[in-house]
């Protein structure tokens, strides 16, 4: 029997307890997803759910929290300078990268420390 893998998704990204309302200023405020309600089942161990196109970005809290500095989420975005903006205005450091061919990507820090990518591809 094969599979047929139709897409991703969700992607979890590791928060520590706690985290609520930075999850929100972050990726709800400065990335401006849409806030998903978290299943009553879920909530013990789920931070915020997140919508990101036809993908969901979830945080789910884990105990002894370690950030993530090499495996990472890329979100594809539009205006990729006016994200780095809004970045700098909030005082989120940023670390341009230009070895992917055709695109332009920069790399930052969620409010824990997870690495994140953001690239816009060329048309």
């Amino acid at each position: 029997m094969t599979t047929n893998i139709l897409a991703i998704d969700h992607i979890q990204i590791a928060a520590p307890e706690g985290c609520e309302e930075k999850a929100r200023a972050f990726y709800g405020g400065i990335l401006g997803l849409e806030e998903l309600e978290v299943p009553l089942a879920l909530r013990d161990r789920a931070c915020c759910w997140f919508q990101c196109g036809q993908l969901q970005v979830h945080i789910g809290i884990e105990r002894n929290f370690q950030p993530s500095k090499r495996a990472h989420p890329a979100f594809l975005i539009r205006y990729i300078d006016a994200l780095k903006e809004i970045f700098q205005f909030h005082g989120i450091a940023t670390v341009d990268d230009s070895d992917l061919p055709g695109a332009r990507r920069f790399f930052a820090e969620d409010l824990w420390g997870n690495r994140l990518e953001f690239l816009e591809r060329s048309a």
